[in-house]
């Protein structure tokens, strides 16, 4: 995707945050600060309110799955400012409430919480904001890494979707009770149109697109593979899998209808190179519903959302390449070693894993460096603390390790896949070998 396209996104995000304080400013939103008492605290409070629902709204559009968007910026970057972006509001939306109740109570001499209950149960649409505010307040608080880390990935995939019935029950207020919204016609057009487009986005890129997908791929399990100790590849076909814009180090989420649990989608990353009527994924059992692959049956259809990500070959152009590989990190990265268009000798696996039991792949990886000339080399063993590498490689420290395994790493490209601390330390320890950041490609797992 062309830079211009990132650039124009960003801006009209940034577009839209700037408009709402302009119409605040337009309906008196100054006058009233400068005027101060508790007018000042209502006017700031609205303004709080109306910043939150605008950036409720992009947090829904970033992780919107909208093709252009995902191919300019990647669902990594997407995703930590979707969090970002969601802890911002929620925290604007705290403010938006406790300011509004005090520039109620306060003209009054009323009891805070006396006006606070006044406002829930006698102004329109105020039980559904304060059922969306509780059901944002769940999500944000399951959003935390202490709780996320408590939380299979289906359980949290599930709460995670209130979010869309937070932001949703807050409209109804905003149209019956919004004195910036009621005020001006312009307000009113500028609201509708932000929430009519992501509405359209949601239903075309979230539902539909997935929705055709599978109806006309009609993707089903053909062959299911043990690789190794709790590990699977299944083996997918379909029709017109030609047409399907997927490459080699994508990934899709997946729905197997075997039974009860197939509402929940999970990530999974294509571990080979897409053909024309097959593909292959490789799951590790994880203990978060993963273990059902083994048991899928063939015949099994399967719904699909993507394909994701940019951990591809769009920005190779041939030359030295360097894959680094963490346990099952190894999928995209060998799916990208059959596909990417590097001359014999010039490509390097660093596979990293506890044991020699836990390598994937023995019979392709050896037929790659017999035929494609890899270079492989494996790291086996305990991970040294604060390090990427197992002990007896990390007493030099990293950027010496990576040197001496890869001498020319300032000139490849670099492909990383693994767990997220450990994917951060290699791209810093490449990036201090003086690989340049466009050549530095991750793919990360957290949810």
């Amino acid at each position: 995707m062309k830079r211009w396209w990132a650039d124009v996104a960003g801006f009209a995000a940034g577009l839209t945050v700037i408009v709402v304080v302009a119409l605040w400013v337009a309906q008196g939103g100054v006058q009233e600060v400068a005027g101060g008492g508790w007018g000042a605290v209502a006017a700031v409070g609205r303004l709080a309110g109306l910043v939150a629902s605008d950036l409720m709204l992009l947090q829904v559009l970033l992780l919107a799955r909208i093709p252009w968007v995902e191919r300019a910026f990647g669902q990594d970057q997407l995703a930590r400012w979707h969090r970002w972006v969601g802890f911002t509001s929620f925290h604007l939306l705290v403010a938006h409430i406790v300011l509004i109740t005090l520039g109620y109570a306060g003209p009054v001499h009323d009891n805070v919480l006396h006006t606070f209950w006044d406002l829930i149960t006698t102004y329109p649409g105020m039980l559904l904001a304060l059922a969306g505010a509780a059901a944002i307040v769940m999500v944000v608080v399951t959003s935390i890494k202490a709780a996320r880390r408590r939380l299979r990935y289906e359980s949290w995939h599930l709460l995670h979707l209130y979010a869309y019935l937070g932001v949703g029950l807050a409209l109804p207020h905003q149209l019956w009770t919004g004195a910036d919204f009621l005020a001006s016609p312009i307000a009113r057009a500028y609201w509708w149109t932000l929430w009519a487009t992501t509405a359209a986005v949601i239903l075309i890129f979230r539902v539909g697109l997935p929705a055709w997908r599978t109806a006309r791929h009609r993707l089903e399990v053909a062959e299911v593979v043990a690789e190794g100790p709790g590990l699977t590849s299944v083996y997918l076909k379909g029709r017109f899998l030609d047409r399907l814009p997927v490459r080699a180090g994508q990934f899709f989420q997946w729905r197997f209808l075997d039974g009860p649990g197939w509402s929940r989608a999970h990530p999974y990353s294509l571990s080979g190179p897409p053909r024309p009527d097959r593909l292959r994924i490789t799951v590790k059992d994880l203990g978060d519903g993963s273990a059902r692959v083994a048991t899928l049956r063939p015949g099994t259809r399967v719904l699909v959302e993507g394909p994701y990500g940019r951990l591809t070959g769009e920005a190779y152009r041939g030359g030295p390449v360097t894959m680094i590989a963490c346990g099952i990190g190894i999928t995209p990265l060998l799916a990208l070693l059959w596909d990417l268009p590097y001359r014999d000798g010039e490509a390097t696996l660093v596979y990293r894993a506890r044991s020699a039991q836990e390598l994937a792949f023995r019979s392709e990886i050896e037929w790659l460096a017999a035929r494609r000339g890899l270079r492989v080399v494996t790291l086996l063993g305990p991970r040294a603390q604060d390090s990427w590498l197992p002990h007896g490689y990390a007493e030099s420290g990293d950027l010496a390790a990576l040197r001496r395994i890869v001498p020319d790493a300032r000139g490849q490209h670099i492909y990383i896949c693994g767990p997220d601390d450990w994917s951060a330390r290699v791209r810093h320890t490449a990036a201090e070998a003086g690989v340049a950041p466009d050549r530095v490609h991750v793919e990360h797992f957290a949810w």
